[in-house]
């Protein structure tokens, strides 16, 4: 989530991934559609509104705004690389850049090329990239409206969709790259490199890659030693009450990653669950028992904060529900594996390690 890449549960595009994605079976496919339509009724935690806040109420504003270099150098161009698809793409400007992904708009804006880019998909929340026009309904990337911008690059992934959509884009004649999707750290630095060759600064990728894994490194480096010695074991939930949407992340959520390297056990992973996400029970929660459970922030707000989560079956039982404690960040950054995840473990590790934790 992998649902997706760029948001909830996995990343910010679920919605048109699920949609994507092969069927397992009745069951399965059942859960992803729900999934997917929760995710179009709230807009997958995306949108113009102010700043969400955390458990403690503080509002999390560094990671609403991303940190460009300082000097990007001027692109070279033309370029040709190889898109995800199996195709090669010729990039001879950057005049107008449509990312449609907040993760790839992230890495763009990141590089510099803020000022460049017309247009954004609906997860990319970032304050920068709000007042531009959405090219996206719902999850799916309405063509005709890319195309009325006059994109000299289009960016993507392989969860990027209707396929109609890309097609209708390239028989337009504009080159568009299909980036593949990150599922974990090390795909941070792939996916910077990725983006900065196709824009012709293919440096300035190194240096973003060099600053964003220095950054994770030094967050690392401040994990304190947990109390009992044990590391600490979290659920990563991913929760839509309004849509009555309630699951519990496994070792294919996405949160893996960010939780291993918080110095945490992902639970749910640990406990068996091999797949993305699973609808979440008492025995499946009984069987993760964590000590912390990992929220987007608008997942725990619609469930009514910590009172209505204790209330959702097997969560007052588990150590996490007993203790009241939770880690909330922005929906909009949690699972981008991009520029600013120094930021997003940063918030995991002050959470986690904070006496009582932020959930109380």
């Amino acid at each position: 989530m992998r649902i997706s890449q760029d948001f909830a549960p996995r990343g910010p595009d679920t919605g048109r991934a699920a949609r994507r994605r092969p069927a397992r079976g009745r069951a399965a496919a059942a859960l992803t559609a729900a999934v997917a339509f929760a995710l179009v009724l709230t807009g997958c935690g995306g949108g113009d509104g102010p700043a969400p806040k955390s458990a403690s109420g503080k509002s999390s504003a560094d990671a609403d705004r991303v940190e460009p270099l300082a000097a990007p150098p001027a692109p070279k161009l033309p370029v040709t690389v190889d898109s995800a698809d199996g195709t090669k793409v010729t990039i001879g400007s950057t005049d107008r850049i449509v990312p449609l992904t907040g993760s790839l708009s992230e890495i763009v804006f990141t590089l510099g090329f803020g000022k460049q880019v017309v247009a954004r998909d609906i997860t990319a929340t970032f304050e920068q990239a709000e007042k531009l026009p959405v090219v996206t309904r719902a999850h799916d990337v309405s063509a005709e409206s890319v195309l009325s911008l006059k994109p000299t690059i289009v960016l993507a992934d392989t969860t990027t969709g209707p396929s109609e959509a890309i097609d209708q884009i390239r028989d337009a004649g504009i080159p568009l790259l299909v980036v593949e999707p990150a599922k974990g750290l090390d795909d941070v630095g792939r996916r910077i490199d990725t983006v900065a060759e196709a824009l012709g600064v293919p440096s300035a990728g190194t240096e973003l890659k060099e600053r964003t894994e220095k950054r994770i490194a030094d967050v690392q480096k401040s994990i304190p030693d947990y109390a009992d010695g044990k590391k600490p074991r979290v659920a990563f939930l991913y929760l839509r009450g309004s849509a009555s949407v309630y699951l519990l992340g496994g070792a294919e959520s996405g949160a893996s990653s960010l939780l291993e390297a918080a110095g945490a056990v992902d639970a749910g992973k640990e406990s068996g669950l091999n797949k993305d996400f699973t609808a979440i029970t008492s025995e499946a929660l009984a069987k993760a028992a964590p000590d912390a459970i990992l929220l987007m922030t608008k997942g725990f707000e619609s469930v009514g904060g910590m009172d209505g989560l204790v209330k959702i079956p097997g969560i007052a039982e588990t150590p996490a529900g007993m203790d009241r404690r939770v880690v909330t960040v922005d929906d909009g950054v949690l699972l981008n594996y991009g520029p600013r995840t120094d930021r997003v473990l940063t918030e995991i590790v002050e959470q986690l390690y904070a006496k009582g934790g932020k959930g109380r």
